[in-house]
């Protein structure tokens, strides 16, 4: 062979590529037969295996997608920056994946913005795995991607580091487009992410506060995800919460405050312009001696009476309420 073959290159076969991408082999399999991203050639008989330079052109596939762009869109793209006529020769340099780039879609011009290498197996990659994994409609893909990024970064950093921005990002991406196109891929990731974070939030059989964390939302909030994810943060630190995924009408909160006489009281106001301090009174009233803790960017500071403390997101909620409750935490 002469020096530009790659026959001593390492490569993979399609499930091991899909693993690391996030995406069912069948996915990589359509790519292939659809926009002709798959292996530069046949290796081992009749199995097809991807080398180094096919992994990095899926790579560059998947930063288009997750920027906005269609499937075809994406394939073209990466086909353009890394033909396959190049990718067969090991001395061509690989596009650097500290530089920014542009495509242009049918929705206009989308610009990639430079990857972090220090960040290659961090949350940045994670995000950008399981948003290629959403927008493929991979649902087995998604559920894996959850657990795995969770069982690797513990519940609140991979909320805060890859699901939540991933959530807002897609959400962000539909908003406005005409009758909803697209919106079934926020919908799928919404309730793969309400399984993983239950499924991340064991039943305690001794937990360490002798009585419960409260968790809702304040009335008319629509995206109660959050608590569910601080229920999962305290759990994985033997605190028990009694969690209510749907926001509860004042009386009826003021009346299971009442009953539950939790240790502390967590409401979550994600939207401005809905929460209502006044809620933090009629709790009161009741007679709850508990911590009031007012979280979310929903809130008006401002407005908050002295009693209740302001809570910014699910992390610093984890940290205070642990440090109340048991000493411990920040």
């Amino acid at each position: 062979m002469g020096s530009g073959s790659n026959s001593d290159e390492p490569t993979l076969p399609v499930a091991s590529v899909a693993r690391r991408l996030g995406v069912a082999p069948s996915t990589l399999r359509t790519w292939d037969r659809r926009y002709g991203v798959g292996p530069s050639r046949h290796t081992d008989g009749r199995h097809r295996r991807y080398g180094t330079s096919d992994i990095g052109r899926l790579e560059l596939m998947q930063r288009a997608l997750l920027r906005g762009a269609s499937t075809a869109e994406a394939a073209r793209y990466a086909l353009e920056q890394m033909p396959k006529s190049v990718l067969t020769r090991t001395d061509q340099p690989m596009p650097s994946p500290g530089s920014a780039l542009k495509i242009e879609t049918p929705e206009g011009a989308v610009v990639l913005p430079a990857e972090d290498s220090d960040e290659r197996d961090g949350p940045s990659r994670l995000a950008r795995r399981l948003s290629t994994a959403a927008l493929a409609m991979d649902v087995g893909a998604v559920q894996r991607m959850l657990a795995e990024t969770i069982a690797e970064l513990g519940v609140a950093a991979a909320w805060e580091g890859v699901i939540e921005p991933v959530l807002s990002a897609l959400g962000a991406r539909w908003r406005g487009a005409s009758g909803g196109a697209g919106a079934e891929v926020e919908y799928l990731l919404a309730e793969c992410v309400y399984a993983a974070l239950v499924r991340a939030t064991p039943v305690l059989a001794a937990p360490r506060n002798h009585r419960p964390v409260l968790l809702t939302c304040v009335p008319d909030e629509r995206d109660t995800m959050p608590m569910y994810a601080l229920a999962a943060c305290l759990a994985a630190r033997t605190l028990g919460a009694q969690l209510f995924g749907v926001p509860l009408p004042a009386d009826v909160l003021a009346v299971a405050v009442r009953r539950s006489s939790p240790a502390a009281v967590v409401l979550w106001a994600q939207r401005k312009g809905i929460a209502d301090p006044r809620l933090f009174a009629r709790i009161s009233r009741g007679g709850s001696r508990g911590r009031l803790f007012a979280a979310g960017p929903g809130w008006d500071r401002a407005s908050l009476p002295g009693n209740v403390e302001h809570l910014d997101d699910v992390a610093a909620a984890a940290d205070r309420v642990e440090y109340v409750l048991v000493g411990t935490g920040r």
